[in-house]
């Protein structure tokens, strides 16, 4: 086992595609850590699964947020979420006029789900950056099946339960070398952790794009938890988008698209940052734990 370095921050998010929770301490469990992505909303007219790459449906996504109202615990019902709306409006999911506040602040009929469909779908824009998209969409939405239905569609075997709602993988993971780089080669953007909505941040030392060279190989994350890093991230529109102070801002996807586009797996070349995982041996991870690479 060799140390490359330390966890420095934490992540959860509650509801997909709103602000998270930074944590001092999380629970790793075989479907990630525990709590996160457990709810999402889900579009009424279209049974599609709301998320922020749809840009032009779901504009104000990032800017809710979302936090338990209690700390989950492991083999128990997930507790209900608080919502926080930019308009000063708060919800709770266990609330009966939940689905009515969050339709009318989204003028559209939504409903907060804890099950995603067995068909998940998103409508997923792509911008207009050249090389994004091995599939050559640019500046145009399309209909993108993720979790369990994408992996059926492959004909593989999901990394996640029907009815998650991740994406790929239950877990992911970056360096700050990562983000050092980043940086470095582009100083008038802000490459921050919010902006690619990663589980586990890892301070590295060394430079350039660490995590690059971890897939195949298992990370120790404190004393117990261990994960098997299984795919380069693929990033997409996400990590454009206004949070916050932080501004929207293309040449974040186009600076990944110059410095780190990289085959992943059988799919096609795609701009990279952070690495995909499932669990391995499952634990309670701190910031400022060690983490080694096998």
């Amino acid at each position: 086992m060799e140390t490359v370095g330390s966890v420095a921050e934490l992540w959860r998010f509650p509801v997909k595609s709103m602000k998270g929770e930074q944590l001092r301490e999380v629970t790793i469990t075989e479907r990630g850590v525990l709590g996160d992505r457990a709810y999402a909303l889900i579009d009424t007219a279209t049974g599609k699964v709301a998320s922020a790459k749809s840009v032009k449906l779901f504009p104000d996504l990032l800017a809710c947020r979302a936090a338990f109202v209690e700390a989950p615990r492991a083999k128990r019902e997930v507790p209900p979420v608080r919502i926080d709306l930019p308009n000063g409006r708060s919800v709770t999911s266990d609330s009966r006029d939940v689905d009515g506040a969050l339709s009318a602040y989204f003028r559209r009929d939504v409903t907060l789900a804890r099950v995603a469909p067995d068909d998940f779908t998103i409508d997923q824009y792509h911008p207009d950056v050249e090389g994004a998209d091995p599939g050559g969409n640019r500046d145009t939405v399309v209909a993108q099946k993720l979790g369990s239905a994408l992996f059926a569609v492959l004909g593989m075997e999901s990394p996640v339960p029907v009815g998650a709602f991740f994406d790929v993988f239950p877990l992911s993971v970056m360096t700050t070398s990562t983000l050092t780089r980043l940086n470095e080669v582009r100083p008038q953007s802000r490459f921050e952790p919010r902006r690619f909505r990663m589980n586990v941040i890892v301070k590295t030392d060394r430079p350039g794009f660490v995590e690059n060279a971890w897939v195949g190989r298992e990370l120790g994350l404190g004393d117990g938890a261990r994960i098997n890093v299984a795919l380069l991230d693929p990033r997409c529109v996400m990590t454009t988008l206004a949070q916050e102070d932080l501004p929207r801002d293309v040449d974040v996807l186009r600076t990944l698209v110059h410095h780190n586009t990289m085959q992943v797996g059988d799919l096609g070349q795609f701009p990279c940052a952070g690495v995909y995982a499932t669990v391995a041996v499952q634990g309670t991870v701190r910031t400022g734990d060690h983490v080694t690479i096998a």
